[in-house]
């Protein structure tokens, strides 16, 4: 179909506007997703859009929008639609570029589809898949073990083609544990079965930054219509909208009407949704509705576990096995900083064509050890257990008996046992000149609390990480 912009070229330099050939295939298009998408749909949001420049020599079209929050929301509802309707026309057009037209306001290049020529051998669905989606972020490069296993099972139910038992789905765990490595997984899986469905990803930063600068340009339905049209919403680090009362307010509508409407929602925070602060506890009790699951720190198997990946594809030079064993004893942390560690000394030796030996990996590591060798105290305990149960750090030594006071101490006094070198007799001491009977009582309790209380659970979970980390 090169007659269709055979004569749309440069004029003293400058690209020429679309011609009347381009115009007529623009047309059909329109009327095609008039039919597809429904008269309503296709009214607010694809109506408005029209042509802009054409570029002969990159086979680029423009087309222009009022805003740049209209073009993202036409970017990811239709983008895949529109590609396929200009690859269907045969018009020679390789890019489509979303600008914003020289009449609006707002950034001037927002978003580019690439178009790709249609070959007999192509799929004609193809994935779609939003560049921010990483590709090493897969379930296949997720290593699973015991205190993550929970959070792998329900992201992939929450990616499979099948409609998930629960929704919203909140994933919580420290830093570098994993969190963001399952929400690009589940958009990954989810966007192969639905290339169709539209997928948003974004961290709560983010979300609170669009919210703020669409309300500023006075787009906030073009924002909101956005956010509605996902099927998937993914949204990382929730805890950062803390104390924001307007993008909370928004939040709130956002996830009401997508669970109303049967979408799929993800959630990922530093803390489960009991002790985020400063947060609407009607959102709160939204995104404990669905399934909560946690990722706790690797335990040894599972940081080796990760390292042995990681060896089985770094190449030369070799990494011993005693190499691998002290990387995962010494490195506990998070995972990525474990990682990290492994990418310095193979990046290193392949540099610097150096054998890696324990002696080396010790050496070029010592600062990181030093780190993750710091030992947590009783003081660090008491005033973190005080904290989480906002109670004075001074009851943890007093003689008060009322559950509000005794409870956070015997957790107090089982994490000090499990996490410091300490004696019972010791423990005891440090609180209030109690007898090391007193401490084994609060090991106890707590510990059959675990069992059969989640909240106990959770509570102990996230001031073990707050400690750690």
């Amino acid at each position: 179909m090169k007659d269709v912009v055979g004569v749309v070229g440069w004029q003293d330099g400058e690209m020429i506007q679309a011609d009347a050939g381009l115009e007529s295939v623009w047309t059909s298009i329109r009327a095609g997703l008039r039919r597809d998408v429904g008269a309503r749909m296709f009214d607010q949001w694809l109506k408005p859009v029209r042509l802009g420049d054409y570029c002969p020599e990159s086979q680029t079209l423009d087309l222009l929008v009022a805003s740049d929050f209209s073009a993202n929301f036409v970017s990811g509802q239709f983008g895949d639609r529109l590609r396929m309707a200009w690859r269907s026309a045969g018009a020679a057009v390789r890019e489509v570029r979303l600008r914003r037209a020289p009449d609006a306001t707002g950034p001037r290049l927002l978003e580019v589809m690439h178009v790709e020529p249609a070959t007999p051998a192509e799929d004609a669905t193809p994935v779609a898949i939003a560049s921010n989606f990483l590709p090493r972020h897969g379930f296949d490069d997720f290593i699973v073990g015991e205190t993550n296993r929970l959070a792998w099972s329900a992201a992939q139910a929450m990616a499979g083609e099948a409609t998930p038992r629960f929704s919203p789905l909140f994933i919580h765990g420290g830093t570098g544990q994993g969190k963001t490595h399952l929400l690009h997984a589940i958009a990954r899986a989810f966007s192969a079965h639905s290339p169709a469905a539209p997928v948003l990803y974004m961290s709560a930063e983010r979300f609170m930054m669009e919210f703020v600068n669409a309300m500023r340009a006075n787009e906030t339905m073009a924002f909101k219509g956005r956010l509605r049209a996902a099927r998937l919403l993914l949204i990382d680090d929730i805890q950062f909208i803390a104390g924001k009362g307007s993008t909370q307010e928004e939040f709130l509508h956002t996830i009401n009407d997508l669970i109303d409407s049967g979408a799929r929602i993800v959630v990922t925070a530093d803390r489960p949704p009991q002790m985020l602060e400063s947060i609407d506890p009607r959102i709160l009790s939204r995104l404990a509705g669905g399934l909560v699951a946690d990722i706790q720190p690797a335990g040894l198997d599972l940081r080796l576990a990760i390292l042995e990946s990681k060896r089985a594809v770094a190449g030369d030079p070799p990494v011993p096995d005693a190499v691998i064993d002290f990387l995962a004893r010494a490195i506990r942390s998070n995972v990525r900083e474990l990682e990290g560690a492994f990418n310095k000394l193979v990046a290193y030796g392949q540099l610097t064509g150096r054998s890696i030996d324990l002696d080396f990996a010790q050496g070029m590591l010592a600062d990181a050890v030093r780190a993750n060798a710091r030992r947590i105290t009783v003081d660090e305990i008491q005033k973190a257990c005080a904290a989480h149960f906002k109670i004075d750090p001074s009851e943890m030594r007093s003689k008060r008996r009322a559950r509000a006071v005794a409870r956070p101490r015997q957790v107090a006094m089982y994490l000090a046992k499990k996490m410091t070198p300490r004696s019972l007799p010791e423990i005891g001491r440090i609180f209030g000149g109690r007898d090391h009977s007193t401490v084994i009582h609060a090991v106890r309790t707590i510990e059959a609390l675990r069992e059969s209380n989640p909240d106990m659970d959770a509570d102990v979970r996230a001031l073990q990480r707050l400690l750690e980390g």
